[in-house]
């Protein structure tokens, strides 16, 4: 993970580049007396005091539909995030600089492994994985939630040494919430050097310094969570090691399985059929929230009427469509008026659609 920048003084050159998944946070923006702004946060950009303040309207319905705004985009609509895998390059005379993509990751549905020698590939790369970050002149520990994600890590990391780990969960004072129990299994399991603190249901202290550390809207309800942990393990180690990420590459949401489900009944119906027919009971069929899950099919009838990407922008947003019409201004629907927020979803959503089993 990383995120630099260089001056070429030979060259006349500006280049900066981050890394291939966005781990480390890199902002820019183009002044329109041409000077040039960046920084690893939204704030350091803001206290040059050349940034004009006015908000990109994309950013705004595409936080209200996803809770965060995605790259390349800032809330502000003159400073921009430098997406995965890009370089910028600005050279001394150019009226602005140039974005290059340098690495996008490619998914191949066939595999010469069997089920056997995939799951022994991926232990060896998480050892190696694991092994390689466990490299440190630090304290060095993980924070474990009792998932399959961070009990993996932290399972590895107990195999690749000798001492405890350390480990650093967070739990709840509401029962259904609280999946301590589980990280104290893992940790006893493995003998690590276990540290614990509950979070309170109104622990709302936090809001106003995460607002300062995040400079822009985001809607995760794992932030008040995440920076508890982080704060705890600062008492303890230096650097922590975590599972984020296993979901997303292992297909492990509900939602994958579901949008699975749903494009074996995409292709088996004739978009003549399929539209109208599952349109209209989208329409009717009531949100039925408190019912068992089973008779919850509003959100599965409307995606059925629309295409695949479409479908599934609409079932991982927060607010959907219509929601996100009852909500914004007429005036703030006039700006919106150039743009449409949807389409450019898909057109990046369709450039680097997986090829993966369950798409």
């Amino acid at each position: 993970m990383f995120a630099f920048a260089l001056w070429d003084r030979n060259r006349q050159t500006f280049f900066m580049a981050r890394d291939r998944l966005a781990v480390k946070p890199l902002f820019y923006a183009a002044l329109d007396d041409g000077h040039l702004l960046f920084g690893s946060e939204l704030k350091s950009i803001l206290a040059h005091g050349g940034l004009r303040r006015d908000l990109d309207p994309l950013a705004v319905e595409e936080y209200f539909a996803l809770g965060y705004v995605a790259e390349p985009r800032t809330v502000f609509s003159q400073a921009n995030k430098l997406p995965p895998a890009h370089t910028l390059t600005w050279r001394r005379g150019d009226a602005k600089p140039e974005l290059e993509e340098y690495w996008d990751v490619h998914f191949n549905a066939t595999s010469p492994l069997d089920d056997t020698q995939a799951c022994e590939e991926l232990n060896r790369r998480l050892r190696e994985s694991v092994r390689l970050r466990m490299i440190a002149e630090v304290p060095l520990g993980a924070f474990l939630s009792g998932g399959v994600d961070s009990s993996a890590v932290v399972a590895t990391m107990a195999g690749l040494q000798s001492a405890p780990v350390n480990t650093c969960s967070i739990g709840f004072d509401v029962p259904e919430f609280n999946e301590s129990a589980f990280a104290q299994t893992v940790a006893e399991r493995y003998k690590t050097n276990h540290h614990l603190e509950v979070v309170g249901s109104d622990d709302f202290d936090l809001i106003d310094t995460l607002a300062r550390l995040y400079d822009e809207p985001y809607a995760d309800s794992s932030a008040i969570p995440t920076y508890r942990v982080c704060e705890l393990a600062r008492k303890h180690v230096t650097v922590a090691l975590s599972g984020d990420g296993g979901d997303e590459m292992f297909g492990g949401y509900r939602r994958y399985r579901l949008h699975l489900m749903e494009e074996r009944m995409r292709s088996a119906l004739p978009e003549g059929l399929r539209k109208p027919l599952f349109g209209l009971l989208g329409r009717v069929y009531p949100k039925a929230d408190w019912a068992p899950r089973i008779f919850r099919a509003k959100t599965t009838f409307e995606g059925m009427a629309r295409s695949s990407v479409v479908a599934y922008f609409h079932s991982v947003s927060i607010l959907r469509g219509p929601m996100r019409e009852q909500l914004f201004s007429s005036q703030f629907k006039t700006e919106l008026a150039g743009y449409n927020a949807l389409e450019v979803f898909n057109r990046h959503a369709a450039r680097a659609r997986p090829t993966s089993p369950w798409h």
